[in-house]
């Protein structure tokens, strides 16, 4: 590869996420504005759409098809790319890379704000609503997959990470965020204070201790949320508010290492 070929990105949603929505004129995207930064540097963007709630294993295989169509599409089948992953997005890349065989595929995966050592908030998701409400249950009878929730429990993130060893081919990048409570939009002030007792510092959802792994880029002070460029927050409140050159930032240094 030549150090100034743009290589195509993918840019992975987390849990309850989408890729990119078009109504009409209207274009939502997951990561908002992100993606025609990128294009702005000649990068071709691939944003996949895999099931909102499924289990890591469901999503990573989803991801796995959608990448090789987008690149079979854009007429570079045997080029590499780079993902930027957010949230459960980086543990559904990390088990396509290790057990998909996608490790030949993908020059550098960027985590950012994933719980690689797992949420509390997910273990008490799963302990008060689960079998105290009987909401797995109730998904199970609506024949609804919400095993994306259970894969991100403390427990399950050690049996993940015993059994999905890092892979030599791929550069590891991970990216952590951290908000004081009172700076976190109100969603998320419950689960703040449950990952904070156990993990400490966090961005209302998964905490630096948890989102760390492979070569950690930055700590980022914003909310989960803000991460991708969504700020639910007034402006007055966002210490950090276009996410946009950070992005760009990690790309040049992620091309400055590869050459």
């Amino acid at each position: 590869m030549a150090c100034g070929d743009p290589l195509p990105i993918v840019l992975h949603h987390g849990l309850f996420g989408f890729g990119e929505v078009r109504l009409g004129k209207l274009r939502l995207s997951y990561f908002h504005g992100i993606d025609r930064a990128l294009a702005g540097l000649g990068h071709p963007v691939i944003v996949p759409r895999v099931h909102p709630t499924g289990s890591i294993q469901r999503r990573a295989g989803q991801l796995k098809q959608m990448i090789l169509r987008r690149l079979e599409l854009l007429g570079r089948a045997r080029q590499r790319v780079i993902i930027l992953a957010h949230s459960l997005g980086g543990l559904d890349s990390r088990y396509m890379l290790t057990h998909l065989g996608m490790a030949d595929r993908v020059a550098a995966l960027v985590t950012i704000c994933t719980p690689h050592h797992g949420s509390p908030y997910a273990d008490w998701c799963l302990r008060n609503l689960g079998r105290r409400m009987g909401a797995w249950q109730l998904a199970r009878t609506l024949k609804l997959d919400l095993e994306g929730i259970r894969d991100l429990t403390c427990p399950s993130c050690r049996r993940f990470n015993n059994h999905t060893p890092d892979q030599t081919q791929v550069r590891y990048y991970s990216v952590s965020a951290a908000r004081p409570r009172w700076l976190v939009p109100p969603m998320f002030y419950h689960s703040h204070k449950i990952v904070g007792e156990v993990q400490g510092d966090n961005d209302g959802l998964v905490s630096v201790q948890s989102a760390c792994w492979g070569q950690h880029l930055a700590t980022w002070p914003v909310d989960h949320l803000h991460a991708v460029n969504r700020r639910l927050l007034p402006r007055a409140l966002c210490e950090a508010r276009d996410m946009m050159p950070r992005y760009l930032e990690i790309i040049r240094q992620i091309k400055s290492e590869m050459c």
